[in-house]
C-alpha cells in the first residue's frame, strides 16, 4: 500500500473544489451550468485556475482544447 503525497497544486485544487461544491450546495444546484452567476463567478473562476495550475504545476502556459 502506497500513500499518495499531494503537492501544493493538488492541495489548492482540493480546497477550491470544496469551495465550489459548498457554493453549489448553497445555491441548490448540482452544476455551475445551472447557476445564474455562471459567467461572473469568482468561486468558479478560482476553481478553474486551480485546475490549470495543478495540470501545469504553476509553470504557466496555455492549454489547447
Amino acid at each position: 500500500m502506497s500513500d499518495q503525497v499531494l503537492d501544493e497544486w493538488q492541495i489548492a485544487l482540493k480546497q477550491k473544489k470544496s469551495e465550489l461544491e459548498s457554493c453549489q450546495s448553497e445555491h441548490h444546484v448540482k452544476s455551475c451550468m445551472n447557476c445564474e452567476k455562471l459567467l461572473d463567478c469568482v468561486v468558479r473562476d478560482s476553481y478553474i485556475q486551480a485546475v490549470y495550475d495543478s495540470m501545469s504545476k504553476g509553470a504557466g502556459g496555455g492549454f489547447e482544447f
